[in-house]
């Protein structure tokens, strides 16, 4: 029973990195290239917290309740996209940290040579 519940969270996990394009765009966000846009990517949150409360006010005027799923998904992605930039931020500076690093030590070997 533990093995089938693994098996299958594991198969709903890679289908949700693959295709929805929220993960998408946080995996393009995470690529050395991409770090740049963490910050501006932040700004994606508003509008998910938007339609949250937008959502919120017609299950209060009696839409059907099922729309909470979608409440908890908008304020997910919201939550995802706005932890994402000072995530980036960090990464990027390591990135470069690192670069740096690298072209000092490649200018100190030509030196030495």
């Amino acid at each position: 029973m533990f093995r089938l519940i693994w098996i299958g969270s594991v198969y709903t996990r890679y289908f949700l990195r693959r295709y929805m394009p929220t993960n998408i765009l946080l995996d393009a966000i995470l690529s050395r290239l991409g770090l740049k846009w963490g910050v501006p990517a932040m700004l994606v949150a508003l509008p998910y917290l938007y339609v949250a409360s937008f959502l919120t006010v017609l299950i209060e005027d009696g839409a059907p309740g099922w729309l909470h799923v979608l409440v908890v998904l908008c304020i997910w992605n919201a939550m995802k996209f706005a932890i994402m930039g000072p995530v980036s931020v960090v990464l990027l500076l390591r990135a470069r940290a690192v670069e740096w690093h690298e072209r000092r030590m490649t200018r100190r070997s030509v030196a030495v040579a």
